[in-house]
Parts: structure tokens; sequence; C-alpha cells
């Protein structure tokens, strides 16, 4: 089966799922050295996100956001790609500077945690 996005961030990349049904935050929830996220009680917690394709439904706090998820990439901690319902600016930039294939506008409800998936120009294709 295959999903159909806006493409945020050109690229390509295939990954495992880490999925979220609640907002992501990256200033002060994720770690740029070891890429794992740290918010008690969030779908998110204690994970690595290095590698993973996160969908989420949306960001949530501050513009350094965008930041963080380039540093992420320089670090090589960053999620292999992002899949998002709405994406925002602070997710937009960091992911086009971060290099990080990025789409939104997308049915996350059909994507499930540890499912492979590639994400590739808006297209988001189930292995």
């Amino acid at each position: 089966m295959n999903l159909a996005g806006r493409m945020i961030a050109k690229g390509k990349a295939s990954g495992p799922v880490l999925k979220s049904e609640v907002p992501v935050g990256f200033f002060g929830h994720l770690d740029c050295d070891t890429g794992v996220y740290k918010e008690a009680g969030h779908p998110f917690d204690g994970e690595c996100v290095k590698g993973k394709v996160l969908v989420f439904p949306r960001a949530k706090g501050s513009t350094v956001g965008s930041y963080v998820l380039y540093a992420l990439k320089k670090t090589g901690q960053a999620p292999a790609a992002m899949v998002l319902r709405e994406c925002d600016t602070i997710v937009a930039v960091g992911a086009i500077i971060g290099e990080i294939p990025t789409a939104d506008c997308v049915d996350i409800a059909q994507l499930h945690d540890g499912a492979r998936v590639t994400v590739e120009d808006g297209e988001i294709r189930m292995e």
C-alpha cells in the first residue's frame, strides 16, 4: 500500500516507523548527541530516532526545533525521514536544512510502529 502526501523536503529514505499520535517537541526533548527523545509520558520517551521514519501529527514548541533537526543530521543521529499529518514551518526548515526527507498531508493512521517504509517525493511506500 502506498500513501500520498505533500513533499516538504526532497530525498529518499527508508526505515522502520516510530509513531506518535501526539505532537512532538524537538527543543528540550531530543538529545542531539544520542538521538534519544526524553519526555515523560510521551510515546517516544526513551526511544532513539536515528534511522527511523518519524510519524507524528504535528510539532510543538520552540523555533529552536529547526536547529535541533539540523544538529541531529550533523551528529549522525537524525531520523531517516519524517511523515506528518500537518507540517509547520519549524519542522519544514529543520527538514530542509538537515536534508531529512519529509512529507505531510498524510493519513498517519495507516502507518504503524515498526512497519518498514520508504519516503520519496511525497510518497510513502510500505514494504
